[in-house]
């Protein structure tokens, strides 16, 4: 893949796209941790990993979502930034909603995600 020129500009379509299902995928994993946090059930020391991660990934994701608002992200290089930077995000959130499953299912946390 090759590297975009350093003012090589992206489609503003494009570009509305992107930050619309960022935007969306934001909501589920804020909807996502409003629910775990809000469980009624005690907290316990197990339930800080996947605290931990769900925290930071949804933390670069609410960056990714400010970058792409943000009039230079037009260009290709600060696009393909956030891109990458995104996926990361979903990749730690994805791993922390692993770990608080895992923990579920395993019984080690009071924290439910199943009734």
């Amino acid at each position: 893949m090759s590297e975009p020129q350093p003012e090589e500009k992206i489609d503003a379509t494009f570009r509305n796209g992107s930050l619309t299902a960022t935007g969306i995928i934001l909501g589920f994993s804020l909807n996502f941790i409003s629910l775990w946090v809000s469980n009624p059930n005690d907290w316990s020391r197990v339930d800080l990993l996947p605290m931990s991660f769900l925290t930071v990934g949804i933390a670069i994701q609410v960056k990714v979502f400010a970058d792409l608002l943000a009039r230079d992200s037009l260009l290709a290089v600060k696009y393909d930034r956030a891109r990458r930077l995104f996926l990361i995000g979903l990749s730690i959130v994805a791993t922390g909603m692993g770990i608080a499953l895992l923990n579920d299912i395993l019984g080690l946390s009071s924290m439910r995600m199943f009734g």
